[in-house]
């Protein structure tokens, strides 16, 4: 046979033929055969149980004896016969040419499917002579096998002879290599595609947590790699174990441990019923359940859907071949009879097995003593043969049959000259070669008779197209295997997956679909953070910061708002910030508005009783003029304390600055010329000191006009070159916008304070050198407490102010001006009221000069009541400041 083959090998390489007279001795197969114009070959498992024959290299082998017949495999090949018949029978295909074919069974062993394949290739004649290298082969294609592993080493083998092989249930990814295997093509789609099935099912349900189990062999090993691989983008495996082909028990153990301890609650598994059933006799021994089992196609139709099985097994949701329905098959299969020709001794294992019989010709022992008589009828009996409602591998090998006949008729329709071999020749259709038919293969796209498009792409990969089955249980305990969705990877608009979620049944006391998570899902407002050695789907959620937040669920990061924004309390959504300034509306505006306004009022009242009492004698040797302009230059004071209430504006932020420099200029300036008249002036009680008149009334005006146009002149440099705006503080509270105005140029800011600043300290300077003038109501030395209150206030307020948040800032600010004015007013002006109001007689000149004990004594015990209500008010006023200052800072503290 080898040397058979090798002189093939060389004639439809060379082109050239041998004259070769041998005799060979025949491969004993069991088969099927139909004689036609150009032969097909095909390759099923029909019985599942087979003895080698003993090897005592004394004699010739005996034959294989196969048994144990599946009628779901002889249902197969018979599909095939069905397909080349309907084909026969159709005009528009295949016109005056019939089809033929041999059909042998590979009884589940790969060297018996080798053989088969090699008396497909060689031909069944026992005698060859002369023959020609011309004529077409045995047969142009091969439609099997099964198994991956036989397959792979019969495609090497039709490869060297550029034969076609189309499987129609082989699944190794490793078959899509057309470097290795050019002449491979099947109609089930690759195991690839199922795992792409089954991600995406997994997908569909949500489950990010699942564990993977797989057979040791090469279909487990690749589908598990494959299965990692792809899963990798949407979650994490918790376990990913090997079931071993033999009942090894530490091993089943073993994983049924990984299964319990394991908090994921779907398990994916990649292996046959037989290797399953060991691992599945542990589970229902240590009574596992609440698992959601997801089966690839090697099982998801299995035996182990089973009412013993349900418990544990039930709700499985398998990826399942695609199933259809093939007209009149059914009526196909019941006109089977028996045939005696060799060729056909396949139907005689059938019918025997079937109908547990035996005839005549092939046995003197009977079984049962029955004998077959031929004349059985098939519809009588309820089999795996006769039920045409799940024909999902049979389906497979009805297209593979129609896309070798499609390609034939291609191959058949070429006009010479316009073919595609050399020269543009054509094939000749009566004394075709594989390799033709190879070529016409690869190009093959059709839509069969039951309306499906069967096409393969460039590795000779059918569409990825399953079924999607869940096991159920019916009326009477009855277990079925439903279809509830399919994959089909060619749709172009839409999603592949279609799933009927209502239809399915799920095994678990809530009868909904389990969560299968290692974390749950990190809500919006939250980010995932990794635990520390685990899986990535394992983590934390943990709250955004303030000011960020995440909006889609699991979000790895959360993102800062604009600055102008800020995030909600479900860290969710940004929102504009609360926009915050000192307003009139608000508790605090108010007191502060009343307060400056009983300032305002005070100054002037304080104004109308000098007025009113101009022509007494505390009004005229008090200098009323500068004391009017000290009462409405403090009225100024409190008035400008309101530009630094309500929302800032262009005009509040120029005013309020520039109205606070020149109206404590202003007033500063009155009680400098106030100091420093009373220093003349009693300088000029000297004899011969005329001094007194080169400072009078003209001069103490443009003194005090002087001095307030100098800051005067700074304001408007200030303004000219870089004014106070309106400006948005984001930086003090995050949660909030502060609308403030800024100082622009902190040059000019500082030329306005320091100016004040100075004048204060030449003020008091000189209030306090002429403090000891002999004066029973002696102005310099409430001028110099005066001053000792101003510059207390202020000096206070510079801590608390750069320690203030927000608005805060403003009130402290406000709160200054309002204090030093008040401290002013009072240190200043008490006194002389006192005596105008409450003590007139001692308004009058000879109580000012103290030239009356009795007055002196009563002026003395007033000045000193008067200076003891001034140093409360004093104190009061600091400690105030100070309180004030400290509940702000300790409000901030506790906000932050």
């Amino acid at each position: 046979k080898r040397f058979f083959l090798y002189t093939y090998y060389s004639c439809w390489n060379e082109h050239y033929w041998v004259p070769l007279t041998f005799v060979s001795k025949l491969f004993s197969l069991y088969g099927l055969y139909k004689k036609g114009d150009i032969m097909l070959g095909g390759i099923f498992p029909v019985q599942y149980f087979s003895v080698p024959p003993e090897l005592s290299f004394r004699s010739k082998p005996d034959k294989w004896k196969c048994d144990n017949l599946d009628f779901s495999g002889f249902q197969s090949a018979q599909t095939m016969a069905y397909a080349v018949d309907e084909i026969n029978r159709n005009v528009s295909l295949l016109p005056n040419i019939t089809l033929g074919y041999w059909l042998y069974d590979n009884c589940i062993r790969m060297s018996i499917g080798l053989r088969a394949a090699t008396a497909l290739i060689s031909g069944q004649e026992s005698v060859v002579s002369d023959y020609s290298c011309n004529q077409a082969p045995p047969v142009v294609a091969l439609v099997g096998d099964t198994g991956s592993s036989p397959s792979i080493a019969i495609s090497r083998i039709l490869s060297l002879f550029g034969m076609p092989m189309v499987s129609y249930f082989a699944t190794c990814p490793c078959l899509s290599n057309k470097v290795e295997f050019p002449s491979f093509f099947r109609t089930i789609p690759s195991d690839d595609f199922q795992v792409k099935a089954m991600v995406e099912i997994i997908k569909h349900f949500g489950w990010t947590w699942v564990g993977i189990l797989g057979s040791d062999d090469e279909y487990g090993h690749t589908a598990l790699k494959t299965f990692s691989d792809v899963f990798q983008t949407v979650g994490c495996l918790s376990f990913n174990e090997i079931i071993p082909q033999a009942n090894d028990k530490l091993k089943i153990l073993h994983i049924t441990n990984i299964i319990k301890q394991s908090t994921a609650k779907v398990i994916v598994i990649f292996a046959v019923s037989r290797d399953i059933s060991f691992l599945l006799n542990e589970i229902i021994l240590q009574n596992i359940t609440g698992r959601q089992w997801i089966a690839s196609e090697a099982w998801s139709l299995d035996s182990l859907a089973s009412e013993e099985n349900f418990y544990w097994l039930g709700g499985t949701i398998g990826i399942a071949i695609r199933r259809k329905d093939i007209p009149n098959l059914e009526k196909f299969l019941l006109q089977v009879r028996p045939d005696f020709d060799p060729a056909n001794n396949l139907v005689i294992r059938f019918w025997e097995t079937m109908f547990e019989c035996k005839f005549p010709e092939n046995s003197s022992t009977l079984i049962n003593g029955k004998t077959c008589t031929g004349s059985e009828d098939l519809k009588s009996l309820s089999t795996a043969y006769t039920d045409t409602s799940q024909l999902r591998s049979a389906y497979n090998v009805y297209k593979s049959v129609y896309a070798l006949a499609h390609a034939l008729h291609d191959l058949m329709m070429c006009k010479k000259g316009e073919g595609p071999f050399e020269n543009g020749s054509c094939a000749d259709i009566f004394n075709v070669q594989p390799w033709q038919v190879l070529f016409y293969m690869r190009k093959v796209n059709f839509i069969n008779p039951l309306g499906e498009r069967v096409a393969f792409d460039k590795n000779g990969d059918a569409l990825g197209i399953y079924d999607i089955v869940n096991w159920q249980k019916i009326n009477q305990g009855k277990i079925t295997i439903k279809t509830v969705g399919v994959y089909d990877e060619s749709v172009i608009t839409g999603k592949a997956l279609t799933i009927q979620d209502n239809e399915i049944f799920w095994n678990f006391p809530s009868k909904l679909a389990p969560e299968s998570i290692c974390s749950k899902s990190c809500q919006p407002g939250t980010r995932k953070a990794s635990r520390k050695g685990e899986p990535v789907c394992c983590f934390d959620c943990v709250p955004c910061a303030e000011g960020e937040i995440s909006t889609v669920v699991d979000s790895s990061e959360c993102f800062r708002c604009p600055s102008d924004f800020w995030s909600n309390p479900g860290r969710n959504q940004c929102v504009e910030k609360e926009v915050e300034f000192l307003s009139f509306e608000e508790s605090m505006g108010i007191t502060l508005t009343t307060i400056a306004a009983l300032g305002i009022c005070v100054s002037f009242s304080v104004l109308a009783v000098f007025i009113h009492f101009r022509e007494t004698a505390v009004v005229k040797a008090n200098n009323s003029e500068l004391s009017y302009f000290l009462l409405v230059s403090l009225a100024l004071c409190f008035l400008c304390s309101l530009f630094f209430i309500g929302e800032p504006s262009h005009v509040t932020c120029r005013l309020r600055h520039v109205a606070f420099g020149i109206s404590f200029v202003l007033c500063i300036s009155c009680l400098l010329v106030k100091t420093v008249v009373v220093i003349i002036a009693f300088k000029a009680t000297v004899p011969g000191n005329n001094r007194i008149k080169w400072f009078g009334a003209v001069q103490q005006r443009g003194t005090v006009f002087f001095f307030t146009s100098v800051e005067t002149l700074i304001c408007i440099l200030w303004l000219v070159i870089s004014p106070p705006v309106p400006a948005k503080n984001t930086n003090s509270e995050h949660s909030k916008i502060i609308l403030e105005c800024n100082v622009g140029s902190v040059t000019g800011f500082a030329c306005v304070l320091g100016y004040i600043f100075f004048l204060a300290c030449v003020c008091f300077v000189l209030a306090f050198l002429a403090r000891n003038l002999p004066d029973s109501f002696n102005e310099a030395k409430f001028i110099t407490f005066s001053m000792i209150i101003f510059l207390a206030v202020w000096i206070a307020f510079i801590p608390a102010y750069v320690s203030s948040p927000g608005k805060y800032t403003i009130a402290v600010e406000i709160f200054a001006i309002l204090a030093s004015s008040f401290g002013l007013l009072m240190a200043i002006f008490t006194p002389k009221c006192y005596i105008i109001l409450l003590k007139p007689e001692l308004n009058n000149k000879r109580s000012l000069m103290g030239r009356s004990t009795n007055n002196k004594n009563t002026a003395q015990n007033t000045l000193f009541s008067i200076k003891l209500f001034l140093i409360c008010i004093f104190h009061n006023t600091v400690t105030t400041s100070v309180s004030f200052c400290g509940n702000i800072s300790t409000k901030r503290k506790k906000k932050l």
